[in-house]
């Protein structure tokens, strides 16, 4: 990687993170209930996205390590699905926590799969 692609990795990194911010805020803003749908739905969106990304056959190396790794790295969170579900099992909601937990695990290899599926259908 060159010195060019090392720094569109890191902007890409900050990238991510500042959409993560925006789509969890817009998600949540508004709701009261416990549940922490923001972060499900980034870590989902995320993690179809890489799966298409890495599923395209063509896609030069330093691209998917300036997109996946930098901007969908910086978008999708296992940290804070880690600290949600600790939360909500201190608040006395492991019914709740473990829906994160296994929720989010689910939908996300699942959503990876399916972009992995639609990456492959680009031609080679």
């Amino acid at each position: 990687m060159n010195g060019v692609e090392w720094v569109a990795l890191i902007v890409g990194g900050g990238l991510g993170a500042g959409a993560r911010y925006l789509v969890d805020g817009a998600i949540m803003r508004g709701r009261r209930g416990i549940f922490p749908v923001g972060i499900l739905v980034v870590n989902v969106i995320g993690s179809f996205l890489l799966g298409l990304l890495t599923g395209i056959p063509h896609l030069a190396p330093a691209w998917l390590a300036i997109l996946g790794t930098g901007v969908l790295g910086g978008f999708t969170t296992f940290s804070s699905v880690a600290v949600e579900t600790v939360l909500l099992a201190q608040r006395r909601r492991r019914d709740w926590a473990w829906v994160n937990l296994v929720g989010t695990f689910v939908l996300c290899l699942v959503a990876a799969a399916v972009g992995l599926t639609i990456g492959g259908l680009f031609p080679r």
